[in-house]
């Protein structure tokens, strides 16, 4: 058996898998964010290692497996965040994850430095205060007494996979998420760790996705309930890992497209694809020697979750699928526009200043129109990266879709109308990256090859666009950049 869990924005989404990657049993142990106002967003590292303790004790649980029959354990983890460690391997403060934008100055300061062209040849990403290293840099310029405390730094997964084995390293997806690795060499790149300041000590060793970084520590798995002879895999970042998942384990699979709290699109290709305009980014993909070219926008989910708990009566309880599901039903958006940047945006537009905003309204606009406009602008955004993967190489003629978002009849109907191609939901859905970490740790382990990925989910249901409406929505597209465009400006003033 295989334990896997993915470290994602809400919460652990943990499954115990067969040895071939089938999966048994899921749980999701959930954990808080911490919002504020200048582009934060924290979390506690000290909250996903609790996720992973309860989630591993309650799938042995639930599944009535023996915690002997466990042969191996694999983390999968949101991208792009800053753990920063003491001598000890202690955080010395909040993680600061990938949906935090305070890093803007340093971001300037290596776009000076390096120049942004040829710093996105070097990294594969083009620079942007998202990304890892420039939320260290933060750290070091805003919170000295706290920098002096620091020895290592890490990603989600990293954290996790330390405190299990005693043993900080990262995989190629992480490390290529963090704009501070050369992707043609495989390595740190110094000319970017040097143009940010930094002692390139702090990083941690590389691993393949695949490897066995070690066993369980003892007190670990005392504490987890299973035994010491444990391999822990290294494991992958959560887009790659979702590219398994969803069966894109090779350039022929295609593309996919994932509904999560942030929500992208993505392929396997055999080298980086690089976008004239840089809109796209490209991660090294778990399966070794393989890429993965991604456009990733920060508040897809997210902004459906938003709209659906500020029109509840109860915050807590935002029966998002009901809203989502009244909105396809009859409802009149004419005119009307969501720009769904809630937390900046990265693909298209990469301006950690852009806001959300409704912009069209009208008074017969009520509260169903509201949650459409919000679905169609996260499907406007979304055709607006799947213009700039196909404007880099990429030839994308169909998507499948995985991600909580992907339950939904409505939404994904309404995305094969937007794009013009057919959407077609995987079985996996919220389990793609959980299942994507199992296969890649049975990998790891010898016990399957990453073709296994492809049987082990199918396709359940698919949406086929309308040529009328995707002509209709084609032409709203337009006037949703025409709106974005327009106040592109207003952001730059107003930004937080």
């Amino acid at each position: 058996m295989i334990l896997a869990h993915d470290l994602g924005t809400t919460g652990n989404k943990a499954s115990l898998h067969r040895d071939d990657g089938t999966l048994v049993a899921a749980v999701t142990v959930a954990y808080p964010t911490r919002y504020a106002a200048g582009g934060v967003a924290e979390q506690d590292p000290e909250d996903w290692w609790q996720a992973v303790v309860e989630a591993t004790r309650a799938l042995l649980a639930r599944a009535d497996s023996a915690a002997t029959a466990v042969e191996g354990l694999v983390i999968s983890g949101q991208m792009m965040g800053a753990v920063l460690l003491d001598d000890t391997g202690a955080p010395v403060r909040p993680a600061i994850i990938w949906a935090d934008t305070r890093a803007a100055a340093q971001q300037r300061r290596l776009s000076d430095a390096l120049g942004d062209d040829a710093a996105y040849r070097i990294l594969g990403h083009r620079l942007n205060p998202t990304y890892s290293i420039e939320k260290v840099m933060w750290v070091r310029d805003h919170e000295p007494e706290t920098w002096r405390r620091v020895a290592r730094f890490g990603v989600a997964k990293d954290y996790i996979v330390q405190r299990l084995t005693g043993r900080l390293a990262t995989d190629r997806s992480d490390a290529s998420g963090t704009n501070a690795y050369d992707q043609a060499r495989g390595t740190w790149s110094t000319a970017v760790i040097e143009a940010a300041g930094l002692d390139a000590a702090l990083f941690p060793e590389i691993l393949d996705s695949t490897a066995v970084v070690g066993t369980l520590r003892p007190a670990v798995a005392a504490e987890l309930g299973l035994p010491v002879r444990v391999q822990v895999v290294m494991g992958g970042g959560d887009g790659p890992m979702a590219a398994v998942g969803s069966g894109v384990v090779a350039p022929e699979d295609g593309a996919y497209v994932s509904l999560g709290t942030s929500s992208w699109m993505a392929l396997a290709t055999d080298a980086p694809l690089l976008d004239p305009a840089l809109r796209t980014f490209t991660f090294d993909h778990v399966v070794p020697g393989l890429f993965s070219p991604t456009a990733t926008m920060q508040a897809g989910g997210a902004s459906v979750q938003w709209i659906s708990e500020a029109l509840a009566a109860d915050p807590a309880r935002p029966e998002t699928g009901a809203r989502v599901a009244a909105a396809g039903v009859d409802v009149d958006t004419a005119g009307l526009y969501f720009l769904p940047y809630l937390l900046g945006e990265r693909s298209p537009w990469w301006n950690p200043d852009a806001r959300a905003a409704f912009v069209g309204l009208s008074r017969h606009h009520g509260r169903d129109a509201l949650v459409r406009a919000v679905l169609e602008g996260v499907g406007f955004n979304l055709l607006s990266c799947l213009h700039a993967l196909r404007d880099a190489g990429a030839r994308i003629d169909r998507i499948d879709a995985v991600g909580g978002g992907a339950q939904s009849d409505v939404w994904l109907a309404m995305l094969a109308d937007i794009w013009g191609i057919p959407v077609r939901r995987r079985s996996v859905v919220e389990e793609a990256n959980s299942l994507g970490a199992a296969i890649t740790a049975a990998v790891g382990l010898g016990l399957a090859d990453f073709s296994a990925a492809r049987a082990l989910s199918r396709v359940t249901a698919e949406f086929v666009p309308d040529p009328d409406r995707h002509a209709v929505y084609s032409a709203r597209h337009r006037a949703f950049v025409d709106a974005y465009t327009a106040l592109e400006p207003w952001f730059a003033r107003k930004g937080s």
